[in-house]
């Protein structure tokens, strides 16, 4: 097999051997100016983005750390070189081999090794204090082999696992030298060797970081990062809230912000600054998936193990006046756990995706063959009182029954209780609501509000009831579906699956999805995965929104091609 100048998922490369630069990056972008952009957070105590322990200070792991290949994001998943120079990679790909750059080097100046490709991989996936995702992630490569200074060979454990040899690239490589003087496992503010555009210049913890272009970094005209990584600073501040965050943006206290809140977009973005054109509000229409935003519920409770008792927590959401009376209309209610795409299920499943789930339809309920899945809506001729006798059904039928105004189960007399975990106060206002009509169910609801380290905490933990959780997903999905659903995560503190999920047919689809053998299959078995976490009623689905609201200081330009994925700070520069 030819060494190759990148890898593409399914199909050719988008960019051939020679090419100069990525078409939505501005070659000629002048280099020069600060950028600051403003962070909700109370703290940070760590700059190591990859253990389960600390709060990782903003930015660190965009501007410190980089991986052996660099990501196109106007292709749907492709690869290209950068720390490896080449790669080798057999038809059936069942191994990669990366031959690294000479040229490559850390921060420190020294030079970037297989030894430390291979540091960097046993480190993320064996050590104790990993972070769980990494071993999950690349646990189909076997062995890791240093065949020479420069050349590093990965030997997966058979030829299913299609995208491997693109994730193994995206993988971040450490210094072994540092690392191994240095506590991998505690959270530090110890500013770490790195091998990114930026360094770390200064740092108040709990109210900024500054990173400064290194401008030694060995691959600063690369064509990957030509026309990308223009600002010689790049300034995080931090704000207690979400309002304080805004104020001080609006005040000119920093220069870029993306906006969640609808309120805040249709009310608070004008004033003096905007009038002059000092400050610019803008929408810029993407076309990445959505994921999945939504109350997730946490399924190693007794309260959420019955999915009909999901089901019903369900339709007592209210969205349509949510986004009626909250948003000014303008979210999109999420249909999928892989929205604006097309990985996402609609109508009956056919052709593949429906001989994928013959296999295990013993396992799965009924209605998924013979029912289109839809999102609980209040939409005429439903409503929400409508939709609260629904779920009065559901929650009969699963064994509770509203006794003097209580929901009780029949069984243990225990009355339905749980709590909304959340660090934004923002949300309270989105909750209250649905509270109250889980009132009208006889559940008695609350929210917790908290910090964000013990928000973070908690997470790990998997000590909560309900939280709002953000499931992204990539227009090329695979091994990171394991650390989202798999049952093996259900109980390793830290993993990303918060539900709790443990299904077999949910794990065995996982797994048709890492082998999938080209794009069409690929589709076909993430939306039969897509439906099977559907029906499963494992969240009540929030919504999404086609478009990115930005708002910036009039001294900053952008390309005039915006990439699929939508708004790339780091192609931005100062006039």
């Amino acid at each position: 097999t030819k060494p190759s100048h990148g890898l593409a998922m399914h199909g050719e490369l988008k960019y051939a051997p020679g090419f100069s630069h990525f078409e939505y990056a501005n070659p000629v972008a002048p280099k020069g100016g600060t950028l600051r952009i403003g962070v909700v957070g109370d703290n940070f105590d760590s700059f190591n983005p990859f253990i389960i322990k600390g709060v990782t200070a903003a930015g660190v792991s965009s501007y410190l750390y980089q991986g052996l290949t660099s990501h196109a994001e106007d292709e749907a998943f492709s690869e290209y070189g950068l720390i490896a120079e080449t790669i080798v990679m057999p038809a059936d790909r069942s191994s990669v081999t990366f031959n690294i750059n000479p040229n490559a080097r850390f921060s420190d100046g020294s030079e970037i090794t297989a030894e430390d490709v291979k540091y960097s991989f046993d480190t993320l996936t064996k050590h104790e204090k990993a972070a769980p995702f990494y071993a999950a992630y690349y646990g189909d490569v076997i062995k890791v082999e240093v065949k020479d200074k420069y050349t590093v060979h990965f030997q997966f454990k058979n030829d299913q696992n299609k995208e491997l040899p693109l994730i193994i690239g995206q993988m971040p490589v450490l210094s072994k030298k540092y690392w191994q003087a240095h506590d991998f496992g505690s959270a530090s503010l110890a500013i770490p060797v790195s091998n990114g555009p930026y360094k770390i210049k200064s740092f108040t913890p709990g109210r900024s970081i500054t990173f400064e272009r290194d401008t030694q970094y060995w691959a600063q005209n690369h064509p990957v990062n030509k026309g990308r990584y223009n600002f010689d600073e790049i300034i995080f501040e931090y704000y207690k809230d979400n309002t304080i965050a805004l104020e001080a943006f609006k005040a000119g206290e920093y220069d870029f912000r993306r906006e969640t809140t609808a309120r805040n977009w249709v009310n608070a973005y004008e004033g003096g600054k905007f009038a002059s054109g000092e400050l610019i509000k803008e929408e810029v229409a993407h076309r990445r998936p959505a994921g999945m935003q939504a109350f997730v519920m946490n399924t190693r409770r007794d309260t959420f193990k019955d999915p009909r008792v999901r089901e019903a927590l369900g339709y007592a959401f209210d969205f349509e006046w949510t986004n009626q009376n909250l948003f000014y209309g303008q979210y999109q209610r999420s249909q999928s756990f892989f929205t604006n795409s097309e990985l996402a299920s609609h109508g009956l499943p056919t052709g593949e995706e429906l001989s994928v789930l013959n296999q295990y339809k013993q396992s799965l309920p009924a209605e998924l063959f013979t029912q289109p899945f839809a999102v609980p809506s209040t939409s005429a001729p439903n409503s929400i009182r409508k939709n609260l006798r629904t779920a009065v059904q559901l929650l009969k039928s699963a064994g509770w029954q509203i006794d003097n105004n209580v929901l009780t189960h029949s069984a243990s007399k225990q009355a339905m209780a749980f709590e909304f975990l959340l660090y934004q106060k923002d949300f309270e206002r989105v909750v209250q609501p649905y509270i109250k009509n889980l009132e009208k169910l006889g559940i008695k609801a609350s929210i917790r509000v908290v910090d964000t380290t013990q928000y973070i905490n908690r997470l790990r933990d998997f000590d909560f009831d309900i939280v709002v959780g953000g499931i992204p997903q990539s227009r090329s999905p695979g091994n990171e579906q394991r650390e989202y659903w798999h049952s093996d995560k259900a109980t390793q503190a830290g993993s990303r699956n918060l539900a709790g999920i443990q299904s077999p047919v949910v794990d065995a689809l996982i797994e048709q999805v890492i082998n999938a053998p080209d794009r069409a299959s690929l589709v076909a078995r993430t939306r039969a995965l897509d439906r099977v976490l559907l029906w499963g009623h494992y969240v009540v689905p929030n919504w999404f929104n086609p478009v990115d609201r930005i708002a910036y200081h009039k001294k900053l330009a952008r390309p005039e091609i915006t990439p699929d994925n939508g708004v790339d700070i780091d192609t931005w520069w100062v006039k």
